[in-house]
C-alpha cells in the first residue's frame, strides 16, 4: 500500500473512527483500524463488534492493499503533525510495519493481519428513509441528557424512536428517554419512508457518535437504514452501523401525566440562573431545590447541615393555590438547557406528583419531572 493524503481529511476521518475504539481491549484486533486502499480512496473501518464506522476518503493511491493499525496511536501522530501538510502512509513488505511520513516526520507502526478483522456487515436493512440533519440533532439534542446510566435496566439505556400519528400534528417520528427521575420526548415530522420504522432503542454510545459526524452535515438530508436488531446512519461519506438494544422500553405514555391543571410560566434563563446559584448550597448528594409557588411568584431554597442555606425570589405568571416542590437541581437545569425560548411552562398537580415542562416555542418537545423530598 502506497497513498498520501491530506493532513486535515485524515485526521477528520481518523477522528471519527478512533472514538468507537475503546482504550481497553481483550481483543487486540479491535484496538486497530483497518486501512484499506483502492481505486476510489482509502477507507478506514473501526468496530467494537456492536459499532461499527467506516469512512472513505478521496486521495492519491499509488499501490493498493490493507493494513491494521493501533487506532489511538495513528490518531495521535496525524493530530500533531502541522496543519496543511501532506502524510504518506506505505507498508513495510518485509516487516508488515505501517509507514507514516510527513516533512521530516517519519513513524513505524505495528501491525496486526487484516484477515483478523471482523468483517463489517453488509446487509441490506429493509426500512430506508432520509432526514434532515436539523431534525435529526433535535431528537439526538433534546432527549439524550435523560437517557439512563444504570446497567441493570439496560433497555433504558438509550433513545426509543417509534412512529406515531399525532393527531393534529400528523404522522411524526417521535424520540423519546428516560432514567426513571425525569422523562425527555420530541417530535419531528415523518419522513417518505419511515412509517414502517419498528420501534428502536439505539444505544448511548451509537447516539453520541452519530451526534459528532451530525456536526458536520449541515441541513442536508442524512440517509437511515433501519431492521429490528441494526441501524446503519450515512453522513458526508461515514457510515455507522449499530447493533440496537434488544429489549421492550416501557409504556411512557403511563408516565406522561394528562391533568395537571395548574400552570406557571417563567422566564428561563433568569429561572435557570437563580436554580443554579441556590444550589450550591444543596448537597452534592441529594442536590435538592425547594420550590414555592404563590401568586405572581416563586420561592426557590435550600438548605443543607454543612453549608447553610439560600433563597431567591422570581416573578412567575401564576395564579393557582400555593405549592410546595422540590426538584432535584442538576436534572431542572439539564431540562433548562433544552428549552430554546424565552419561556417556560410548568405544569403542576401538587407537591408530591410528577411536573409537565414544555418550551412554549416549541410544541414538539415535552419533558417530564419527577419531584423529591427536601
Amino acid at each position: 500500500m502506497d497513498v498520501t493524503l491530506e493532513r486535515a481529511a485524515l485526521l477528520k476521518a481518523l477522528g471519527h473512527v478512533q472514538s468507537v475504539v475503546e482504550r481497553r481491549n481483550t481483543i487486540p484486533i479491535l484496538s486497530n483500524v483497518l486501512i484499506e486502499a483502492g481505486e476510489n480512496g482509502v477507507s478506514l473501518t473501526a468496530t467494537d463488534m456492536d459499532l461499527t464506522v467506516v469512512e472513505t476518503l478521496a486521495c492519491m493511491v499509488l499501490s493498493g492493499g490493507a493494513v491494521t493499525a493501533p487506532a489511538h496511536t495513528f490518531y495521535d501522530i496525524v493530530r500533531k503533525l502541522p496543519d496543511g501538510t501532506q502524510v504518506a502512509l506505505t507498508t513495510d513488505v518485509e516487516t508488515g510495519h505501517l509507514a507514516i511520513k510527513s516533512g521530516r516526520s517519519h513513524f513505524n507502526l505495528p501491525t496486526l493481519p487484516k484477515e483478523d478483522f471482523p468483517a463489517p456487515g453488509a446487509e441490506e436493512l429493509p426500512v430506508n428513509f432520509e432526514i434532515g440533519a436539523g431534525d435529526f440533532r433535535s431528537m439526538i439534542d433534546k432527549t439524550r441528557f435523560a437517557i439512563s446510566t444504570e446497567e441493570t435496566r439496560y433497555y433504558l439505556n438509550g433513545i426509543y424512536m417509534h412512529p406515531k400519528d399525532d393527531g393534529d400534528n400528523g404522522p411524526v417520528i417521535r424520540a423519546v428517554a428516560t432514567d426513571g427521575h425525569r422523562l425527555a420526548r420530541v417530535e419531528v415530522p415523518m419522513p417518505d419512508g419511515a412509517a414502517s420504522m419498528p420501534g428502536v432503542i439505539v444505544p448511548r454510545k451509537a447516539v453520541a457518535e452519530v451526534r459528532k459526524l451530525l456536526d458536520s452535515a449541515g441541513d442536508d438530508p442524512i440517509a437511515v437504514s433501519l431492521s429490528e436488531s441494526k441501524v446503519r446512519v450515512s453522513v458526508d461519506g461515514v457510515v455507522l452501523t449499530s447493533k440496537l438494544i434488544d429489549g421492550t422500553f416501557p409504556d411512557y405514555e403511563r408516565v406522561v401525566p394528562a391533568n395537571n391543571d395548574k400552570e406557571l410560566d417563567i422566564e428561563c434563563s433568569s429561572f435557570s440562573e437563580a436554580v443554579d446559584r441556590v444550589s450550591t448550597i444543596s448537597s452534592e448528594k441529594s442536590r435538592a431545590v425547594k420550590m414555592s409557588v404563590q401568586d405572581g411568584q416563586i420561592t426557590l431554597s435550600a438548605n443543607s447541615p454543612d453549608y447553610g442555606m439560600a433563597s431567591e425570589e422570581l416573578e412567575v405568571d401564576y395564579s393557582g393555590e400555593t405549592i410546595d416542590i422540590g426538584f432535584n437541581a442538576r436534572y431542572l437545569l439539564d431540562i433548562a438547557q433544552q428549552i430554546e425560548g424565552e419561556q417556560a411552562r410548568f405544569l403542576m398537580s401538587d407537591g408530591a406528583s410528577p411536573t409537565v415542562i414544555l418550551d412554549l416555542s416549541d410544541q414538539a418537545a415535552l419533558y417530564v419531572l419527577m419531584p423529591m423530598r427536601v
